[in-house]
């Protein structure tokens, strides 16, 4: 990936956690997908877009969200966590350990102009996700939200975005 020192602006094409939607870096650095597989469950998919081809658009998916049964799944099934323990109340937020063993923490309407703000054990923003700016225009074939990550943290942006689709069904619809 070209190194911009910008961070990732993956534009939520939807908004919906409960329909699936597209995040896609406004320089095309990255392209995630998260899809719901069917409409009788409340199972979703996180995909990256970025490397696919016309012959095989969806490569395997990097994750799996399972509302119903409150379960995350990583390495192709090989991992199977409760969300909760996964990503776990804490009194300031949601937080979860992510990827690199580090721990991160979602946290709701602590920034101005940001919905929820992640950061990790040292306090450092590592993404947050905006919603569209009240007066703002509407566009086609777009929510106007924004998931904001920071880019040396770009690694980690499908599991930012897994993590971030549980806070934000927990706080939106609770069970989890």
């Amino acid at each position: 990936m070209t190194v911009y020192t910008l961070p990732l602006f993956l534009e939520d094409k939807t908004g919906s956690i409960t329909s699936g939607s597209e995040f896609v870096d406004i320089h095309d650095r990255l392209r995630l997908l998260y899809k719901r597989t069917s409409n009788s469950r409340d199972l979703y998919m996180v995909y990256n877009l970025s490397s696919t081809t016309p012959s095989s658009p969806y490569n395997m998916a990097l994750m799996a969200l399972d509302f119903g049964l409150h379960t995350i799944t990583f390495d192709s099934g090989m991992r199977v966590l409760p969300m909760k323990k996964w990503c776990s109340k804490s009194s300031s937020g949601r937080k979860f350990t992510a990827s690199d063993a580090q721990e991160y923490l979602w946290a709701w309407r602590v920034q101005e102009g940001q919905e929820w703000t992640c950061t990790n054990t040292n306090g450092y923003l590592v993404a947050y996700y905006s919603l569209k700016s009240p007066g703002e225009p509407n566009y086609e074939g777009s929510s106007g939200c924004t998931l904001t990550v920071d880019e040396a943290f770009s690694h980690l942006a499908p599991e930012y975005l897994a993590s971030l689709m549980i806070v934000r069904w927990s706080k939106e619809r609770g069970g989890i």
